[in-house]
């Protein structure tokens, strides 16, 4: 019985769907940065994603999937969304706009289903690392599976190093 209650919305829609995942929990009273949790877990951070959510201006919201270590293009996103612009939105919006909590976001089963782009890099992976719905929790999945779980697209969207 214990095992069922860790499973978050992302965990039950990636089952319901059938798409094979692994889970990776660690001790988190509070948020950390993505870099630090990959610490924590000896993951290498090319592997390691981030999920971002936007507004744009014509008040829709958007949601990127970035490498932890790299930075979202506002630019590049917002055109790749046929927005004139995004920003990010306020940390105190995050549960309102996802139902997931800061550090504990991820593009699966949010409370909505948004505009998701997942950078181009992860395609280029054999698995990625996002979070699992809450704090304490990563999962590891085909780049392809996240992004059809989430009704994600592939994209450029990150800042040229």
């Amino acid at each position: 019985m214990k095992n069922k209650e860790i499973k978050t919305n992302a965990m039950r829609i990636l089952e319901r769907e059938k798409i094979p995942y692994t889970q990776y929990t660690y001790e988190c009273g509070e948020f950390v940065d993505a870099l630090q949790i990959a610490d924590m877990l000896s993951l290498p951070y090319e592997k390691v994603y981030k999920t971002l959510v936007t507004i744009g201006n014509s008040r829709n919201y958007y949601v990127f999937v970035i490498p932890i270590a790299e930075e979202l293009d506002l630019k590049k996103a917002a055109k790749s969304v046929n927005e004139k612009s995004v920003s990010m939105i306020p940390v105190k919006e995050i549960n309102a706009v996802t139902g997931y909590i800061r550090g504990g976001c991820t593009a699966v089963g949010m409370k909505k289903q948004y505009v998701t782009r997942i950078d181009k890099s992860a395609e280029e992976l054999e698995t990625v690392i996002v979070s699992g719905g809450r704090l304490g929790s990563q999962i590891a999945l085909k780049p392809g599976d996240l992004c059809r779980a989430a009704g994600g697209v592939f994209a450029d969207i990150t800042v040229e190093r």
